[in-house]
């Protein structure tokens, strides 16, 4: 519900600003807000069954907010060990949200391409800022709160989805929740202990879990450029962890990116893949819904049931483009595996007879509908899907259509590489399959036994994709990087929650007490869940120092270290500067300082990072003549000249700091003060007001 509730006030917002409607202000939200409280409490006197739902189950709702509020401080804890909003790609996406945050209507202008606006999957930066304007915390801490916030979703609701699928096995298995007898007056259900600790199971893989790399902590270290097989390297136990460094889980295939959420909330860059992770929970957890009543209870999918799928499937595409596709294949593959259960007869009649390519087609309608108003403004990265490992055949012509042949484009992942990554979840998967599906004459087949196989061959599908094509973007060495990083990432998602079902489902197995096998299976399976489990040890304590001091959660203090008269110069352009008029500050590369005006306060400046704009534009020739003339306006000594480049890109302030004078050694100052005012000066720091 809250995140619903985020969604919705975040869409209307985002809608009504597009069309200019509403302003990106408080009292819009406020509007919104009532009104929607509105329709709400005029729903909850219509129906009986939402009052009886509440009154049944506050205990759960009581029992997972209890959860949610842990998990929030325990996150919030750690970010305020070390909050810094610096490095990786923090400044890109606290650059977005300070952007919205001084939006009047959208699209958000680009901080770092102005007049353009933003070319990125930002609704999730949008999600952040609504949240930052309705409770008017400033947003160098919301920041450091959304992470936190994110990290509660994820594990809560993935709680809750355990709770669901191992719930509703429970009800299909007829075990009973009812406590029993003990001792004397003491009532124990052990049900229940199961299906909480199942839960928490569920929650802590998908939120805290990590892969099986971590098993190289008991051995040698290795080469990172050329890993080697852990059975390759002397067992050194003695000596854990061996100087593990925690990165290597999510860098291990040559050339790729395989990250999953514990290593994401560890960096804490609010990006697109993290802001998603909510949203992919709940549409889980709506087609689990409607994967329940139809297969289990027979209720058909009305058009209408559909619509929210097709809603959520464009609010995962406006945050993060790759996961709206993926979970569009999942709704497919769930309406699917509906309509070949409620529809007698042959495939044909199944697919043609049944209203699943009604239902497809709703879906595709529905999402281009509510992603309009984003789409309008969007240009995708990448238009071509590489082939690997194409013949020469094909390399001589170059492509065919939307496909791609590029010579030297052939890597395969070693097996014992993807063995070592998915490990885990793929010894599950086999449980599932050869205990419950291949023996079906002894183990009944339960509709969560169903829902949890379509979650797992989605998955191993995604793993196998990126072993044979790739979507073409800027990147030439690392050129399925990308590919594989958005596929696995959600791999990672549902196996997680396909496996804490598994295990438990597993454990519980009937008549099986005899079976040696069965229970050498859940040996290994301990133990591989241990080595998954102490990944959190590792990238925790290394990220944070071992939580040695407590800072708070403020994102930009450490500017007040790095470049305390900068920082000053940016608390006083937050306080007294309104509205989106350009600030020239110097221009830099990726992941590097500069921008930190334009980041911290969400002022545009005429450029910034390059291989970021690279990307979002699509070409490297729109940027060279910018840095040009970037240099131009702080070197040049003729002020005539500066004041000519400076009008070109409506210009209003210049920025003087410790970076600009850094890039540019020639800087000439003294023709500022004729062209413009100084309007702030803290040491070496200035700030000029361009005259118009």
């Amino acid at each position: 519900s809250k995140i619903i509730g985020i969604i919705t006030i975040s869409y209307v917002m985002f809608v009504l600003g597009t069309i200019h409607f509403l302003p990106f202000t408080l009292l819009s939200l406020v509007i919104i807000i009532a009104i929607i409280a509105f329709i709400n409490i005029f729903l909850l006197t219509k129906s009986e069954n939402i009052t009886q739902s509440i009154t049944s189950s506050w205990r759960y709702f009581i029992a997972e907010e209890i959860i949610f509020l842990l998990a929030l401080f325990f996150w919030s804890y750690v970010r305020a060990t070390q909050p810094d909003i610096h490095g990786l790609e923090k400044y890109m996406d606290f650059g977005f949200v300070n952007s919205i945050l001084r939006t009047k209507f959208f699209p958000t202008t680009d901080m770092w391409y102005p007049p353009y606006s933003i070319n990125y999957y930002y609704f999730g930066h949008l999600v952040t800022a609504t949240l930052t304007r309705l409770t008017s915390i400033p947003s160098n801490i919301s920041f450091n709160l959304m992470l936190a916030t994110l990290f509660a979703f994820t594990f809560s609701c993935s709680f809750s989805l355990g709770l669901n699928l191992l719930g509703q096995f429970f009800v299909l298995e007829k075990i009973s929740l009812n406590p029993q007898k003990i001792w004397k007056f003491f009532y124990f259900s052990k049900a229940k202990f199961t299906l909480f600790i199942g839960s928490l199971l569920t929650a802590f893989i998908c939120t805290l879990g990590g892969n099986l790399h971590a098993v190289y902590a008991f051995f040698k270290p290795y080469d990172v450029n050329k890993p080697l097989p852990f059975w390759q390297l002397p067992f050194s136990p003695l000596t854990f962890p061996n100087s593990y460094w925690y990165p290597n889980a999510t860098r291990f295939i040559y050339h790729t990116i395989h990250e999953f959420p514990l290593y994401s909330f560890v960096v804490s860059d609010l990006h697109g893949h993290v802001l998603d992770i909510p949203f992919v929970l709940l549409t889980i957890a709506l087609l689990f819904i409607i994967f329940i009543e139809s297969y289990v209870y027979k209720r058909k999918i009305t058009y209408l049931t559909t619509l929210p799928i097709g809603f959520m499937i464009a609010i995962m595409y406006m945050t993060n483009a790759w996961d709206g596709l993926i979970y569009l294949l999942l709704a497919a593959f769930v309406y699917l595996a509906i309509f070949i259960k409620q529809t007698p007869g042959s495939w044909s009649d199944k697919l043609l007879g049944s209203p699943y390519l009604t239902h497809i087609v709703i879906l595709f309608a529905s999402f281009f509908v509510f992603a309009l108003p984003f789409n309008l403004f969007f240009k995708p990265f990448a238009s071509q899907i590489g082939i690997m490992c194409a013949p020469k055949l094909l390399t001589d012509i170059g492509h065919i259509g939307p496909f791609l042949f590029e010579k030297n484009h052939c890597e395969h992942s070693p097996w014992w590489q993807l063995l070592i990554l998915w490990g885990f979840f793929i010894y599950w998967i086999f449980g599932l399959v050869t205990f419950i599906f291949m023996r079906r004459k002894k183990q009944k087949i339960y509709a969560t036994d169903v829902f949890v196989l379509l979650l797992s061959v989605l998955s191993i599908l995604l793993l196998i994709i990126p072993e044979f094509v790739y979507l073409k973007d800027i990147y030439t060495t690392y050129y399925r990087a990308n590919t594989m990083f958005k596929l696995v990432y959600q791999s990672f998602i549902m196996l997680s929650l396909s496996s804490g079902y598994i295990i438990i489902r597993i454990l519980l197995l009937k008549n099986e007490l005899k079976n040696v096998l069965l229970w050498i299976y859940k040996f290994i399976g301990f133990w591989l869940f241990i080595i998954t489990a102490i990944y959190p040890y590792f990238a925790i304590n290394s990220y944070y120092l071992d939580f040695q001091k407590y800072y708070g959660l403020d994102g930009t203090a450490y500017l007040n270290k790095t470049y305390p008269t900068d920082y000053q110069a940016i608390l006083w352009i937050n306080a007294n500067i309104k509205g989106q008029p350009i600030m020239l500050e110097a221009q830099g590369d990726s992941y590097t300082d500069y921008e930190r005006v334009s980041t911290n306060t969400g002022l545009p400046t005429v450029l910034g990072w390059t291989v970021h704009e690279w990307l979002w534009r699509g070409s490297y020739d729109l940027l060279p003549e910018r840095m040009r003339d970037i240099e131009t306006i702080y070197t040049t000594t003729d002020p005539q000249k500066a004041a000519s480049v400076l009008r070109k890109y409506s210009v209003d302030y210049v920025f003087i700091g410790n970076q600009e004078r850094e890039k540019y050694p020639t800087l000439s100052e003294n023709k500022f003060n004729l062209i413009g005012k100084l309007i702030f000066i803290d040491g070496q720091t200035r700030i000029y007001k361009i005259n118009k």
